[in-house]
C-alpha cells in the first residue's frame, strides 16, 4: 500500500477522533479534564491498529490487550553457546525471507549485539539487497537467558528478550515483548543452526509457547530457499549510530526534497540508511518487510 493511502487513512482516523472529542466535551463538560490523556491513548492505539492493517511493508507482530505473557527463561543457560549464526524457521506474523540472526559479544560484560539480516528492506529495492538491523542485548547477570533488547527503530522502546528453550546445536526459542498503551506487542522466533529444522524441535517450541498462552498459529514459516544473494555487497544497515543527533540533522535537511523521488538517499557524513532505485523501478511489494522488533 502506498504512503499516500496510509496517510489518508491515518488522517481520516485522527479527524474522526477529533470530532468525537469535541462533541463529547460539549455534551459532558466534565470530560474536558480527562480528554487529553484518554484521547491521547485512544489515538495512539488506533494509529497502531491502522498501521498494522494498512501497511503490508511493516511487520506488526502480534498485538494484544493486557500484560506481556510470561515465558519462563531457561535456567543453566550459557550465552556463549548461543553465539553465532542462526536461521529463523518460524516467526510471528512475518513476511520476511532469508531471515538470519547473528549473536555477537561486545566489549562490555553481559552485553551482546544482535544482527538481523533478511532479503527485505524499508523500501523496495533490488532483490539482491541485504537488510541488516542491528540491536543491543543486555543480559541479567543472575539469569542470562533473560535480556533487554534495544533496537534503534523500535518506537515502543526497549523490549524483553527471553531465550526460553535451546539445545545450542539444533534449535532455539526466542520470545520478545513490549508494553504499549492498553496492551502489548510480542513476537516468537524459532531458530535453527541450519536452514531446515526437524519437526520434533519445531513442535517442542510451539507446544511450549501454547502452554504459556501464546498462540502458536500466529507464527509463519520463513522461506530460507535461494538466499545466496544475501552475501552480495549491496546492503542496508540500521544500527544505534544511524540515528545519532548529527545524522538526524543531516537527514532532516535532505528528507523534504527526497521523499517520494525514488532517487538515492543517504545520510552524508554518517551511516547510509538506504539506497533507492529510479521511481519507475520502485513498486509497492506486499512481501517486503521492515523488522522493528526482534
Amino acid at each position: 500500500m502506498s504512503s499516500r493511502v496510509f496517510l489518508g487513512t491515518f488522517l481520516g482516523f485522527t479527524n474522526l477522533l477529533d470530532k468525537f472529542e469535541d462533541r463529547s466535551t460539549l455534551l459532558y463538560p466534565r470530560l474536558k479534564y480527562l480528554r487529553f490523556p484518554i484521547m491521547g491513548l485512544l489515538k495512539i492505539t488506533l494509529v497502531l491498529m491502522v498501521s498494522c492493517s494498512s501497511l503490508y511493508s511493516v511487520n506488526c507482530h502480534s498485538y494484544h490487550f493486557g500484560q506481556c505473557p510470561t515465558l519462563e527463561p531457561m535456567t543453566d543457560f550459557s550465552m556463549d553457546k548461543l553465539l553465532g549464526k542462526w536461521y529463523a524457521i518460524q516467526k510471528t506474523s512475518t513476511s520476511s525471507r532469508c531471515l538470519e540472526y547473528n549473536f555477537e559479544k561486545t566489549g562490555e560484560p553481559n552485553a551482546y549485539k544482535l544482527d538481523q539480516m533478511s532479503e527485505n528492506s524499508i523500501i523496495n529495492v533490488a532483490k539482491s539487497n541485504n537488510y541488516h538491523y542491528v540491536g543491543n542485548l543486555k543480559a541479567d547477570p543472575s539469569l542470562p537467558s533473560r535480556m533487554i533488547a534495544n533496537f534503534p527503530l523500535s518506537v515502543a522502546g526497549k523490549a524483553s528478550f527471553v531465550v526460553f528453550s535451546t539445545d545450542y546445536t539444533n534449535y532455539a526459542g526466542i520470545f520478545s515483548c513490549q508494553k504499549i498503551p492498553l496492551g502489548n506487542r510480542h513476537s516468537v522466533t524459532i531458530l535453527s543452526r541450519s536452514k531446515t529444522l526437524d519437526k520434533q524441535y519445531v513442535d517442542k517450541v510451539r507446544n511450549r509457547i501454547a502452554s504459556s498462552n501464546v498462540n502458536p498459529f500466529d507464527l509463519t514459516i520463513v522461506d530460507q530457499n535461494n538466499c545466496a544473494h544475501l552475501n552480495t555487497t549491496m546492503r542496508v544497515e540500521i544500527n544505534d549510530q544511524t540515528f545519532s543527533s548529527h545524522n538526524i540533522g543531516q537527514a532532516v535537511r535532505k528528507v523534504g526534497s527526497k521523499i517520494g523521488d525514488g532517487v538515492e538517499y543517504v545520510i552524508e557524513g554518517g551511516k547510509k540508511i538506504y539506497k533507492s532505485v529510479s521511481s519507475s523501478e520502485t513498486k509497492d511489494n506486499p512481501n517486503s518487510e521492515f523488522e522493528l522488533m526482534p
